[in-house]
């Protein structure tokens, strides 16, 4: 029986074990979840396990709030211990956040495989703490589970060899698909007093866009704008909230800020939105599985397969611009985009079968 550690940490990732753990699970495997609590509080963090039918993790490390190398410090110092027994065959972690190359570190110093689940993508820009844990994870990880074809690229211009590539598909689109049914029946709308396609979606939490005022301020400000033609509903990410209180002039009436949400209530909030507002990577993926008009709010992106095959379109962060592309959006131009290959929803069924025949 294969016995494998799965360390999780932040929203994303809880998204993307869930249906691995249960694909390993039903082929016989050992697991041990390990939560390394770096999404600490319940709307973060508790909300998902339960809404994903994820069980309690086996250890939680509890390590809580800092800076990345403080909370680095604190995951391979806590993961030690438990791959320092020899119990288990190999490291799994998903994703791009602190908890994701920590893991990979931890193993490499206990001398544990690590695999990498959603190895492979690169926005090339070096200002973001994502690309620097993609990179860790990716170029000392034993066998990388790639999403989509740019993702195999990358990785072949990086120099991976092609037998630690596995190119599965999209594991972040079985979550979305298992959760659809209850996101249809969420009354999440009528409690926002929403109707559906008569609001947008906004999310910003990247460092990029809420930690530079010269860059905030005036993004705010073009929100606003967008605001007066379409109402948005802003779940705000617990670093961006006090961001916003910087901001002369606040919001304005026409955002709508609201605390997170959980898994499925977002689903439903992505699913029945005229267009989100974004720099998210994850809901660039969940706009295009949903055929969703996406506006994001970065100048490149680590999924261009969502540009180039789905519905997002880069338009950054200058007002004319993401003005533009909203009129477009309202006068229903948008382009209907199509599924990049393998994100049919059964991804976790394809990793699980390669790691239990390694």
């Amino acid at each position: 029986m294969k016995k494998l550690l799965l360390l999780v940490g932040a929203r994303p990732n809880f998204i993307k074990i869930a249906p691995l753990y249960r694909a390993l699970k039903e082929r016989g495997a050992g697991l041990t979840l390990v939560h390394t609590g770096q999404h600490y509080d319940k709307a973060m963090s508790e909300v998902f396990f339960n809404e994903l039918d994820i069980p309690a993790p086996d250890a939680n490390l509890g390590i809580g709030p800092g800076t990345r190398i403080e909370q680095t410090r604190k995951i391979v110092a806590g993961l030690r211990p438990l791959l320092e027994t020899g119990e288990h065959e190999a490291i799994v972690v998903v994703g791009d956040v602190t908890s994701t190359a920590a893991g990979t570190m931890a193993a490499i110093a206990c001398g544990v495989p690590a695999m990498h689940v959603e190895a492979g993508l690169r926005s090339f820009n070096w200002r973001m703490p994502e690309e620097l844990n993609r990179m860790i994870a990716d170029h000392h990880s034993d066998h990388l589970f790639v999403s989509d074809k740019d993702g195999l690229k990358n990785l072949k211009n990086e120099g991976i060899p092609d037998e630690r590539m596995h190119f599965v598909g999209n594991i972040m689109i079985d979550s979305l698909r298992s959760i659809e049914p209850a996101a249809d029946a969420s009354n999440v709308l009528t409690r926002l007093g929403l109707e559906s396609k008569k609001y947008g979606l906004m999310t910003l939490h990247r460092p990029e866009n809420v930690d530079r005022p010269e860059v905030f301020v005036p993004l705010i400000a073009a929100l606003r704008k967008v605001s007066e033609k379409l109402t948005l509903v802003f779940p705000v990410h617990p670093r961006t909230r006090g961001k916003i209180e910087s901001v002369e002039g606040g919001l304005g009436d026409g955002i709508k800020l609201i605390d997170p949400v959980g898994y499925t209530e977002m689903v439903a909030l992505i699913k029945n939105a005229a267009c989100a507002l974004t720099d998210s990577g994850g809901l660039q993926e969940e706009t295009t599985a949903l055929g969703v008009p996406c506006l994001t709010l970065r100048t490149e992106t680590e999924r261009p397969c969502t540009v180039t095959e789905g519905t997002s379109e880069i338009v950054g962060t200058d007002a004319e611009k993401i003005m533009e592309a909203l009129d477009r959006v309202l006068r229903g131009e948008w382009k209907k985009g199509r599924l990049p290959e393998l994100w049919d929803g059964k991804t976790a069924g394809r990793i699980a079968d390669i790691i239990i025949k390694l």
